[in-house]
């Protein structure tokens, strides 16, 4: 029994514990972030409940029913995830035989028809495109070989400089050499304080001839990695399933990849314990519809977690995107060969060609300064009526932003081709929902406020946005694709309450889509913490989507944050014209929405394209909002002198000139005011009035195609 203490195995008793079926020392993952793994000891007993303690002489601090729990695990990374109602289990095995011994146990429990996993699920579509798996499974034995030479090496290095820098305790830890504590497997973890963070010795100790053959040890495993990932990539390029609905065409940031694919506590949700546990296979899927699996009521069922390395995962997403617009893009070797751009009046068809940026010119000039500072004289104004510097402006108009919303107006073609009005309801709230997505990190800075008859386009969905009125700001916009037609107004008051901004939106939002027409209105958003503590944006309120043919609705709560700050949840009911509940929505503005099908499945409609790396520092955006103020190569010439992109306040700004951007702003300002004085002062050229809103003339893709030859335009600046 000593030895069996000494590497922590699993330990069956049935002669002390008739009642256990396994038990033993693993890791299980603490409860409160950042706290990493602790040694807990483990028992299963004969009715499938799973309990730990601190020690087997302690009472049981959890315990966990498997019959009705969700098993996930990464065999990689030797993990088992247990997920229940009432608690969540994250253990980590040392090693091999424990993963094996434990997993083997906890199967008992977990019903045989419940394991429609994820494998399952992937393994037909995989065959269906080919794909290796024999060769996957190799590529995780490697990773898995090479995480173990990791920790024994950062052990050796770590005993070695301890030896080193501790002579006296030489003698001790050779006669301990054969005897070692069940402590000390865990001390592997720890990182010595004589260590680098890279793994490298101090430069101090580098003379040695141990640590010369530490180094080249360290060399070897570096390049055995490199060449794992050179692997993982090439099993990738084997993948020719086409790319999903929902899928991103974008590397996820480091918190997201670490966070997003195991971890059920970042965001304690039914929908997203369904769909996280699943998102690392998302990118290999060829499903139009995918379907995300948890526990059935009275059955367990495993999920297995294939997680990719970095590198492997950036490819995967790559291949598998279609979500966001941002697809539309060729790579810089096939941009040589594609045909010349298309001179109609469906410049959509170039957008497809264009390779765009992905990164500003220059993150934000210092910081936005106090806004409270600005407004605790301005309570209870609107903040359209208050001049504020150019350094609480982001490079972009309102008029850009108003683009945004449309990000995901691919939904609107998955719309057109749903022949359920129930269904095709559920993507028009899709949409809706993403048109919030943007805003995640955008609690700081304001658009640039457009001059009156200034315009900006976006070819990419045939978008056209024109500012009508200047006093109340109001603004139109158009856009249009295969079988759907949308058509808004967007104003909005905003009060300033002390502690929070609130933003009221104004105007209707109305889309045509075949013989169906819908409208809704948005709800408020409020930005918070505006005095101390940490601002963040959070849109609360109801949303209603009325199908006005024929009666049917969608009611959408945007709920509101609690005492821990934003939950950022949406849910909703579909509503047939008898005002029967035909369907339920569920998800978060600012990760995915999904149509309940039932208390086990989910159906995806929407998942939000995973935001860059460098997003916090160029103001939050997107990459699809770090593509709305470039002038690309199918644009020049073609625009005409009022497009937003051509404001010279906007470009200096987002180029780091802060002075530059303050003057010109001044100057334009200033020309809008004389034009005022002077009595001629623009008028809307491409929307004209019908009552509180605004309609799209037409006309301006026509004069586009001709060059603006027989419609002028005069520039504004």
């Amino acid at each position: 029994m000593s030895s069996a203490r000494q590497s922590f195995p699993i330990s069956v008793d049935t002669t002390q514990k008739s009642e256990a079926v396994c038990e033993g020392w693993v890791l299980k993952k603490r409860r409160k972030k950042m706290q990493g793994f602790a040694r807990r000891y483990f028992v299963l007993d004969q009715s499938g409940s799973l309990s730990y303690s601190i020690d087997p002489k302690r009472p049981i601090r959890d315990q966990i029913f498997l019959p009705h729990a969700a098993l996930s695990t990464a065999v990689g990374r030797k993990d088992i995830h247990i997920d229940s109602s009432n608690a969540t289990f994250h253990i980590k095995c040392l090693t091999a035989d424990d993963f094996n011994k434990w997993l083997t146990a906890i199967r008992q429990f977990v019903h045989p028809e419940g394991r429609r996993s994820l494998a399952g699920k992937i393994t037909p579509r995989l065959s269906q495109s080919q794909f290796n798996r024999s060769g996957i499974q190799i590529a995780e034995d490697i990773g898995s070989t090479i995480s173990e030479l990791e920790i024994a090496f950062a052990t050796l290095q770590s005993e070695s400089t301890h030896e080193r820098n501790h002579p006296s305790l030489k003698s001790k830890s050779e006669k301990d050499k054969h005897h070692h504590h069940p402590k000390d497997v865990f001390n592997m973890f720890k990182k010595s304080h004589q260590v680098n963070e890279d793994g490298t010795l101090p430069k101090s100790n580098l003379d040695s001839p141990s640590n010369v053959r530490f180094q080249q040890i360290n060399t070897t495993l570096a390049s055995l990695k490199s060449q794992h990932a050179a692997l993982l990539k090439s099993l990738a390029h084997d993948v020719t399933a086409p790319p999903t609905a929902r899928g991103s065409p974008l590397p996820p940031t480091t918190e997201e990849k670490e966070e997003e694919p195991l971890s059920t506590s970042r965001f304690n949700t039914a929908l997203t314990r369904r769909s996280n546990l699943a998102i690392s296979m998302s990118s290999l899927s060829d499903s139009a519809h995918n379907e995300w699996f948890d526990a059935e009521e009275g059955l367990g069922e495993e999920f297995f977690l294939d997680v990719p390395n970095p590198d492997e995962e950036r490819e995967l997403i790559v291949l598998q995107s279609e979500n966001s617009s941002l697809n539309q893009t060729v790579s810089s070797d096939d941009e040589e060969h594609s045909s010349p751009l298309i001179h109609d009046t469906d410049p959509s068809a170039n957008a497809r060609q264009v390779v765009r940026r992905t990164r500003l010119p220059s993150g934000p000039i210092g910081d936005e300064g106090s806004l409270f500072a600005i407004l605790k004289n301005n309570v209870g104004k609107d903040l359209s009526t208050i001049a504020l510097p150019v350094s609480f402006n982001e490079p972009l108009t309102l008029l850009q932003r108003t683009a945004e919303e449309l990000e995901y107006y691919n939904l609107l073609h998955q719309a057109t081709e749903a022949k359920d009005p129930t269904q095709r309801l559920c993507f028009v709230a899709a949409f809706a929902v993403s048109g919030y997505a943007h805003t995640r990190y955008r609690t700081g800075r304001k658009g640039f406020n457009p001059m009156l008859a200034e315009t900006f386009e976006d070819v990419r969905m045939k978008f056209l946005a024109e500012k009508v009125s200047h006093n109340p700001v109001v603004i139109a916009y158009h856009a249009e694709g295969e079988g759907w037609e949308l058509n808004a107004t967007s104003a909005g008051k905003t009060k300033f309450w002390g502690k929070s901004l609130e933003i009221i939106p104004l105007g209707t939002t109305r889309l045509k889509i075949g013989n169906d027409t819908y409208e809704w209105n948005k709800p408020s958003s409020f930005m918070r913490n505006l005095m101390m503590g940490t601002k963040y944006l959070e849109h609360c309120g109801k949303m209603t989507i009325e199908n006005t043919t024929n009666g049917a609705t969608c009611v959408l709560d945007f709920k509101q944050s609690g005492y821990w700050g934003a939950s950022n949840e949406v849910s909703g009911i579909i509503l047939s014209p008898s005002r029967d509940v035909t369907a339920r929505i569920e998800g978060k503005w600012d990760e995915q929405v999904a149509q309940a099908l039932d208390s086990s499945y989910l159906h995806v409609l929407w998942r939000i394209t995973p935001f860059p790396k460098e997003s916090p520092q160029y103001y939050g955006f997107t990459t699809f909002g770090m593509t709305l103020n470039e002038i690309t190569s199918d644009l020049e010439g073609r625009l005409p002198p009022t497009d937003s992109r051509f404001r010279p306040d906007v470009r200096a700004l987002e180029h780091g000139n802060g002075d530059e951007a303050e003057a010109q702003k001044i100057r334009v300002e200033e020309m809008q005011r004389d034009r005022r004085r002077r009595g001629i002062n623009r008028t809307p050229r491409w929307f004209k009035q019908d009552g509180d809103e605004w309609t799209y003339v037409g006309g301006y893709w026509e004069a586009r195609a001709k060059g603006w030859k027989d419609t002028p335009v005069e520039p504004l600046w």
